[in-house]
């Protein structure tokens, strides 16, 4: 592994902090601590900690020896000084006389301890790096490291690996226990470098801040170099079939698999995340993957985001696509069944009774595909994806040179099910859209912006369509949470399955679709161009049945309900002269809706539409709406709320409604008026 310190980066980093207050001991730390953090194959999505034993002062001038150990919830990789709060260090080594010190009486004797209360909670294992007397600590996840602890024989491998300068730490929970002991296989020989956690991971300390890094660079180096000495090919490839489905086939049937039924046709959706690359299909068309796969994971805290390891699949024939759905079905059965046994045995063993949490997969492996990450958010589920690739090298690495066993079950079960653990997950409150993914067309306009960032703001990762593919992306990109924009003519079948295939591939599948994309013409019923017309008729009727042929097909394959929601406008039930071209295909939209619902209420698709009115777009723009005004002797102000509440519309206010729809879980075949009020456009 290659050693990025730079000594002119190194001081500029120092100089920099000096002019903040910050001293030279926590610079340095903050400088390592991003080195490694940089580095997946080191420290990967929290996994990892830092520390630095120091002086620092309070806020009356008081000066104390702390520990500066990473926080809870900081990334290594871009970690400020904040990130390290500093502790009192006298009051964590007396803790140490203590026969035990459960993990609420440790936290809440590391927070009675900071120098700044506001400070995020230090590392659960702060102890670890308190009770080791070196000024500096680096503790890292390394897959080359972790392919030597998670062998059957780790104890003998990593003293012929890693030498005697290297002390050996049986497999103990992080935590009291684990700095207890390490500590004391530190005291039996303190002239080691640095310790090997079993199944866990490397701990390497020195005077400095480089001595602290070099010594991690070079002990993973050593694994690796070890690996790649003696390593073999330890699979058989599997048979696949010769006309393997694409992923894009099978995503959303296995989205609406995993998929946390909450009853009444409620779920909780996960997003889905696909990965490939020769590596990964390596590993995945291997004969031995289910076996690799009922082994568990690399290192316990793993399982906060794969659970007790992932669900395979067999290999996908294209030309059985029914009889793969009932096969990720029975699979999906058989892991949650599995999970449920593994909660069943092992909950209460401490006394304390749990609460399972969900059984459903974050990780599915697809022979002749790849891998497939899932969570309740696009973020999570490449946190999922990215766990998964290490996994799967320290997996094909220990079993290249051995026999990968890594933790046992019961050990898994009490990480995953740790209090300190579980706390955190409390914490994640979800939106009324999170796991959700909506399609809004027309996105890049003033109602369908607004749109996009109403249900963005909800939790919902939204798709923005747009025949201006930039304007798409800026507009995703202003609305936020992962949504992405995509160039789409809504009147082109062939660009709207495209697009739609965009979102399965970047989520995994659909749930609620907008169909809002528009245009108006103004011409005389009477002697309107045939021309025009038809026109009209592609982009304001058939364009929306395109996007929803589209929104249903995927729908269905996931088996999970959807929404389906149509922009029908005023024009659909109050006619406006000379606007026949844009009310009659409005029209029939509006039917559209009302048949779409009929015919799949049965697959839990709710269908509805809003009637929206004088609202600044495109459709009525400044120049469109002073014409109108002028014809009829009213000011701007007095035109623009020319309604029963005497207010003007907005876009926002037409977005709300489409969220409304949305939300409401047994509305369907309904239609919503948002015009502030006008008779003659009522629903009758």
């Amino acid at each position: 592994m290659e050693n990025l310190w730079n000594d002119s980066d190194a001081e500029a980093m120092v100089a920099a902090y000096a002019g903040k207050g910050i001293n030279r001991d926590l610079a340095l730390r903050t400088y390592t601590t991003r080195l490694l953090g940089g580095e997946p194959r080191l420290v990967l999505h929290g996994g990892g900690n830092t520390s630095v034993k120091t002086t620092v002062s309070d806020l009356v001038g008081d000066e104390w020896e702390v520990l500066c150990v990473k926080g809870s919830g900081w990334d290594m990789g871009i970690i400020e000084p904040a990130g390290l709060p500093a502790v009192k260090i006298a009051p964590l080594l007396k803790a140490r006389k203590l026969q035990t010190l459960s993990d609420e009486d440790m936290v809440a004797l590391q927070r009675a301890n900071l120098i700044d209360p506001a400070s995020p909670n230090p590392s659960v294992e702060a102890l670890l790096h308190a009770f080791i007397p070196h000024k500096f600590v680096d503790h890292t996840h390394s897959t080359a490291v972790l392919a030597i602890a998670d062998l059957a024989d780790s104890d003998s491998r990593s003293r012929e690996v890693f030498g005697p300068k290297m002390g050996y730490v049986p497999y103990v929970m992080p935590g009291f226990a684990l700095a207890k002991l390490a500590a004391e296989v530190y005291d039996q020989d303190p002239s080691v470098e640095g310790l090997i956690l079993d199944k866990h991971g490397i701990f390497t300390f020195g005077a400095t801040a480089r001595q602290a890094y070099d010594l991690m660079i070079h002990y993973v180096t050593l694994a690796e170099d070890y690996v790649r000495a003696n390593g073999r090919n330890p699979f058989t490839p599997a048979v696949l079939p010769e006309n393997l489905a694409r992923p894009g086939d099978i995503a959303p049937m296995l989205r609406g698999a995993v998929a946390v039924s909450r009853g009444e046709g409620r779920y909780d959706r996960m997003i889905s995340e696909f990965r490939t690359s020769p590596d990964i299909l390596a590993f995945v068309n291997a004969a031995e993957v289910e076996d690799m796969a009922r082994r568990g994971v690399s290192t316990p805290d793993l399982s906060i985001r794969i659970k007790t390891g992932p669900m395979v699949l067999p290999a996908p024939d294209a030309s059985d696509l029914d009889g793969y759905r009932q096969a990720i079905a029975a699979r999906t059965v058989g892991f949650i069944e599995d999970y449920t046994a593994y909660f069943k045995a092992n909950d209460g063993r401490d006394g304390v009774r749990k609460i399972m949490l969900d059984p459903m997969p974050r990780l599915t492996l697809v022979p002749g595909l790849g891998l497939f990450g899932h969570g309740r958010t696009l973020k999570d589920a490449r946190i999922a994806a990215d766990v998964a690739e290490t996994w799967i090298e320290t997996a094909r690495d220990a079993e290249s040179i051995g026999r990968f066993e890594p933790v046992s079950r019961p050990d898994l079960f009490d990480l995953e099910y740790w209090s300190l653990e579980q706390a955190k997950l409390a914490g994640a409150r979800p939106k009324p859209f999170t796991g959700q993914v909506a399609v809004v067309t027309g996105g890049a306009g003033a109602i369908g912006a607004a749109i996009a960032r109403a249900f963005a703001r909800e939790g919902a990762h939204v798709v923005v369509l747009d025949l201006d593919g930039t304007k798409a992306a800026e507009t995703a990109k202003l609305a936020g949470n992962q949504s992405i924009g995509v160039g789409c003519d809504v009147t082109e079948p062939a660009s709207v399955r495209a697009a739609f295939d965009k979102a399965v591939a970047t989520y995994g599948g659909v749930d609620i679709v907008i169909s809002n994309a528009g245009a108006a013409w103004e011409s005389p019923i009477a002697t309107m161009d045939d021309a025009l017309l038809r026109k009209s008729f592609e982009l304001n009727f058939f364009a929306h049945q395109t996007v929803a042929q589209n929104a249903v097909r995927i729908m269905k394959e996931q088996g999970t309900g959807g929404v389906l929601l149509f922009n029908a406008s005023k024009q659909a039930v109050n006619p406006g002269a000379k606007f026949g071209a844009y009310g009659l295909p409005k029209a029939a939209t509006l039917f559209l809706s009302r048949q779409y619902a009929l015919e799949h209420g049965g697959d839990q698709i709710r269908v509805n539409a809003v009637n929206a009115d004088r609202i600044r777009s495109g459709l009525l723009n400044d120049e469109m709406i002073a014409n109108r005004a002028a014809a009829r002797g009213l000011s701007v102000t007095d035109y623009m709320g020319g309604n029963l509440l005497g207010l003007e519309v907005t876009a926002d206010d037409v977005a709300q409604a489409f969220v409304h729809h949305a939300l409401a879980e047994r509305t369907t075949a309904d239609v919503t008026t948002v015009d502030g009020g006008n008779i003659a456009a009522a629903m009758r």
